[in-house]
């Protein structure tokens, strides 16, 4: 992994708006209808080219292909493992932390939602009903494909592919506990972790379900360290043997774009994070709930062998932040854990679904990457004198 040696990096977290022809033709794979794979390959290929060459106009130095393919950052790994099918049973509710704040702001709520159900197809919960293995072969290495060849040519420092968490797939109708359960996605989950690193690219880790599990306000706080730890034990069990500066990791405060009043301190959720095994630790900063937690790094001891990718741009407005703000938080955490330790990033993805009403607008993405850019820079300047 690439570290800032000489100027403050940037990057953010994976997924990108998709273009709209793009979007048509993948809500009509979701819900069954006649479709052209050619097309949807070639429109795919292209909105990977153009995404990549975005980031790099703007100044990102550690780009992605903006999960391009992908209904969702978590939902494409029912196209990629089986052992699972689509769970039709009644919904079991809203994640818990989503459902507290629906109880607290119904009216805001019911109208958020009808943005967020602006997507290609539902998020389509899925159930274990036999044997987990890995089955997306084709598909990931076409998503290699497509970014090997997006990147080819430009002036890029890294390359970072997202993958989801293992500990976040569905109801386990097969195996005869929890535990051999998720030990069988972990294993599955690996090869795709693996696929990755073998083409060169730096894995991230895909888990905003850490701290929603943490957070959770319907289960004593004993049972959430507990299922936290679980879900950590099951990824670095996938993890185990890949050299820890390949792998960086992401958290956050969940997709719900609220009030955010059941929010944890990061200080909880921080010593989680460090049992991971990754090389870097991406997670939000900008959220105005969490811009005041800069200074937890002056008590929580960040390993040696770790970097820190704190999120200077929200996921959640379309504000652009100012670069100056950027460049004043960057030389904070420098400041903190040193200037070769801090990646400036973002603190989620942009449009986690394929949406036509993604959380950020496009083209606002695109002046928020060339903020962040000239934050570092101006941030640079200051901490290389």
């Amino acid at each position: 992994m690439k570290t800032s040696t000489d100027r403050i990096l940037t990057t953010h977290v994976g997924s990108l708006g998709r273009p709209t022809e793009l979007l048509d033709v993948l809500r009509e794979r979701e819900n069954g209808r006649p479709y052209d794979p050619a097309q949807l390959s070639q429109l795919i290929k292209e909105a990977v080219a153009d995404r990549v060459a975005r980031q790099v106009d703007t100044g990102i130095d550690i780009v992605t292909d903006g999960e391009m393919s992908k209904t969702s950052f978590l939902d494409y790994v029912k196209d990629r493992l089986a052992g699972f099918e689509i769970d039709d049973a009644p919904s079991r509710g809203m994640a818990p932390t989503w459902q507290a704040e629906y109880d607290m702001f119904p009216e805001y709520y019911e109208g958020y939602l009808k943005k967020y159900s602006a997507t290609v197809a539902p998020l389509r919960r899925i159930k274990c009903v036999g044997p987990v293995s890995y089955a997306g072969h084709e598909a990931l290495q076409t998503d290699i494909a497509n970014l090997k060849a997006a990147v080819a040519g430009k002036d890029v420092t890294e390359v970072f592919m997202p993958s989801s968490t293992p500990s976040a797939y569905g109801r386990n109708e097969h195996y005869a506990s929890q535990d051999e359960f998720l030990e069988a996605v972990a294993n599955a989950m690996r090869e795709e972790y693996l696929a990755i690193i073998d083409a060169g690219f730096i894995l991230q880790v895909d888990d905003p379900g850490l701290i929603d599990t943490l957070a959770d306000p319907h289960k004593p706080v004993e049972e959430r360290v507990q299922e936290a730890n679980q879900a950590i034990d099951t990824l670095n069990h996938a993890l185990r043997d890949i050299p820890t500066e390949k792998i960086r990791h992401h958290t956050c405060y969940g997709l719900n774009h609220g009030p955010r009043l059941t929010d944890i301190p990061l200080r909880e959720a921080a010593p989680f994070m460090l049992r991971i095994r990754a090389g870097a630790h991406s997670f939000e900063v900008f959220n105005p709930r969490h811009q005041h937690e800069w200074n937890i790094w002056e008590d929580i001891k960040l390993p040696e062998d770790r970097v820190l990718i704190p999120g200077f741009l929200g996921h959640a407005n379309n504000y652009v932040e100012h670069p100056d703000l950027i460049a004043e938080y960057i030389v904070r955490y420098a400041n903190i854990v040193g200037r070769e330790r801090v990646i400036a990033g973002a603190d989620c993805g942009f449009s986690s679904r394929a949406s036509y009403a993604p959380e950020v607008h496009p083209t606002v993405v695109w002046e928020k990457f060339k903020a962040l850019s000239e934050g570092a820079a101006i941030a640079s300047r200051q901490l290389w004198k």
